[in-house]
């Protein structure tokens, strides 16, 4: 019986050593704006890593931060349309450190068959938002950074225009067509049943809307506009239910951070290097998300040490 019993613990078919490699399983939680980039990159990282398969789900920014602040589902990596949804919600009880790596602007998207879609330009639309005849839509403030923005860009522009009670009149119209992330209004816009949207320049560029740029006073992306776009602010749903929490106006910033309980920590660090890399930056531009180059943080000496070269200068085109 001894013999039996050594030959089986000596049998090189079920040897530790040569059991089946597992594969590595990354989580992302990412806003809905950034789809079409991180699942490009994703793809490529991948192809080079074959030991890895990247999970992506996306919603709006706050969304991604209360799956893992309040239903406490695993995750590796959150990019977020806003630094600010990761400061606020997830440091530093979830997260130590967040790079802000790219911007956008806010526009008004539209398609052919929108209502005066021959007449609207960067000087009327806030005067053909309002006709009765005109269905309009934003996202919401309390779910994504995209909807809180609209209120910010509608609040510039009442400022800019000298259009006292503008804010008011086209945030109180056509509410029930306010969805939880702006990708959402997309689908609304090509079957017609919405005329406009306040959306991001990036997603409008991703499905070949036609769009109207706004003055860089209102449109929420240009850094050295800071001054102004951080006179307006709103309340949004904070990080426990029933709490507001202020948000004050500023450029658009994503960014992206690796949460402390990350299950894949080091295989996070590893996508991070290749995401910030110049390769991926293109992609990020060619989708419509001007790159913020060299990266910034308020939290540099808790990056990990992969990424702080990323930091320090600027890369080439």
């Amino acid at each position: 019986m001894l013999t039996i019993a050594l030959t089986i613990l000596s049998f090189p078919g079920i040897s530790k050593s040569q059991s089946p490699v597992q594969k590595k399983e990354l989580i992302i939680f990412h806003a809905g704006s950034l789809s079409v980039p991180i699942k490009q990159i994703s793809q490529e990282y991948e192809k080079r890593n074959p030991g890895t398969k990247i999970f992506l789900e996306s919603a709006g920014s706050l969304v991604c931060a209360r799956k893992v602040t309040e239903l406490k589902k695993p995750c590796d990596i959150i990019a977020s349309s806003d630094y600010f949804v990761i400061n606020e919600l997830l440091i530093p009880d979830y997260a130590s450190w967040s790079i802000r790596f790219a911007t956008n602007e806010i526009v008004i998207a539209y398609v052919q068959k929108s209502k005066y879609s021959k007449e609207i330009n960067s000087d009327n639309w806030m005067d053909i938002l309002q006709r009765k005849d005109v269905i309009y839509s934003r996202s919401d403030p309390d779910s994504d950074p995209c909807g809180y923005r609209t209120v910010f860009t509608l609040m510039l522009a009442e400022k800019y225009y000298k259009k006292p009670g503008l804010t008011e009149k086209i945030s109180s119209k056509d509410k029930e067509y306010i969805r939880p992330k702006e990708v959402d209004l997309v689908a609304l816009l090509e079957s017609n049943v919405i005329d406009y949207m306040f959306q991001y320049k990036s997603v409008a560029i991703q499905h070949g809307l036609k769009y109207i740029e706004l003055p860089k006073e209102i449109n929420l992306s240009d850094p050295s506009k800071n001054s102004i776009y951080s006179s307006v602010s709103t309340d949004v749903a904070g990080s426990k239910p029933g709490i507001k929490m202020k948000v004050t106006g500023d450029y658009i910033n994503y960014s992206i951070t690796i949460l402390d309980n990350a299950p894949q920590k080091d295989e996070a660090v590893n996508f991070l290097e290749f995401l910030l890399s110049t390769e991926s930056m293109e992609i990020f531009k060619n989708n419509g998300q001007e790159p913020i180059i060299p990266f910034s943080t308020e939290q540099s000496g808790k990056l990990p040490s992969k990424l702080l070269k990323y930091l320090n200068e600027p890369k080439k085109n």
